[in-house]
């Protein structure tokens, strides 16, 4: 979806890197390791992000460390449409709302680094989970987002003995029970 409005696939990396997990820092060098890609053609993207206000940037010795704009008015709008493309939105609507009550989900693997993924790697913290329920709402998601969804369930507790072969680990939280 995102491709046919985009066609610059680098410019969608970057959108991944900077919009879905508004944290994410980069720079260059650091950029084309990861993407793959020449640092010609990451450069004069991260200009163009820069130039539109998208992107904000600071020094860190002799490196030019990028990262987004959350105070830019398209900010959420943008952030948004990354979310509609690695298909979150259809992930947190048709299974962690039908889940019951778990407490936190986080995204895990290559989607929380930024990079484009055809799995989406979830970990839920939850005490009581139907599992069969949930692998059904994964079957029904994974039709609709067209990506394999992975997960893992913990409790709180095991999630706490677990925590710090996780905390390696990037993590994005992208649901909380605030009840």
């Amino acid at each position: 979806m995102l491709e046919a409005l985009i066609t610059s696939k680098t410019r969608i990396k970057l959108m991944l890197k900077f919009f879905l997990d508004s944290n994410s820092k980069g720079y260059l060098r650091g950029l084309e390791s990861e993407f793959g890609e020449s640092s010609n053609a990451i450069r004069l993207e991260l200009n163009r992000f820069e130039a539109a206000g998208l992107l904000l940037s600071f020094s860190e010795g002799n490196r030019k460390i990028y990262h987004a704009n959350q105070f830019h008015p398209l900010f959420r709008d943008i952030s948004n449409l990354v979310r509609t493309y690695v298909g979150m939105d259809e992930i947190i609507e048709r299974i962690i709302n039908h889940l019951g009550q778990p407490q936190e989900v986080y995204l895990l693997g290559d989607l929380a680094n930024g990079l484009d993924s055809s799995i989406v790697s979830l970990l839920i913290i939850a005490e009581e989970i139907d599992l069969e329920y949930l692998e059904q709402l994964c079957i029904k998601a994974q039709k609709m987002i067209k990506r394999n969804i992975r997960y893992v369930v913990f409790s709180k507790e095991e999630f706490m003995q677990r925590l710090p072969s996780y905390d390696k680990e990037k993590k994005l939280l992208i649901w909380k029970n605030t009840n």
